[in-house]
């Protein structure tokens, strides 16, 4: 019967575009919609992930541990999305300024492996949180993001 609810849960959050509508914050629903289209894609791959949610002050709303991670990988995605909470871009994009920023890689929040994306509302304008995905390549981890952010009807990037 649980399998059955969540799989349920599934459905309806991923059937549901949130993209039509103006959200100004990342709520709990938007955040389930990140994890279901990260879940999903991971699957499709035989792949596993940490996945975590966070709102634009990096407060936690969803989170999801797929099997046969520990609790480090859980770790390092809510790492990526704290650092991407406080800077406001990609992880990917903090391991360029790293390179070519001396000193910035030290910096507090930074974290130098893609995995972590800005969440933006639907029609780009308002950065609403951030997700952090751990557990596979680093690219791997970046498109599961990606592909769940775009599920929710959401976007990574402003614009």
């Amino acid at each position: 019967m649980r399998v059955r609810s969540i799989l349920l849960l599934t459905v309806l959050f991923a059937s549901t575009p949130l993209g039509a509508q103006a959200l100004s914050t990342l709520d709990a629903r938007a955040a389930q919609a990140i994890i279901s289209g990260c879940a999903v894609h991971a699957a499709a791959r035989k792949q596993s992930h940490a996945i975590a949610v966070l709102d634009v002050g990096g407060g936690l709303v969803a989170a999801l541990r797929m099997d046969g991670n520990g609790y480090g990988i859980m770790d390092f995605a809510l790492a990526k999305a704290k650092a991407v909470s406080a800077w406001g871009f990609s992880t990917a994009q903090m391991a360029e300024s790293a390179r070519e920023t001396p000193g910035f890689g030290d910096a507090p929040h930074v974290v130098t492996v893609a995995g972590g994306l800005p969440v933006f509302a639907g029609d780009g304008r308002t950065r609403i949180g951030a997700v952090g995905v751990s557990g596979e390549a680093p690219a791997d981890d970046a498109a599961c993001a990606e592909a769940g952010i775009t599920a929710a009807g959401l976007k990574s990037t402003r614009g």
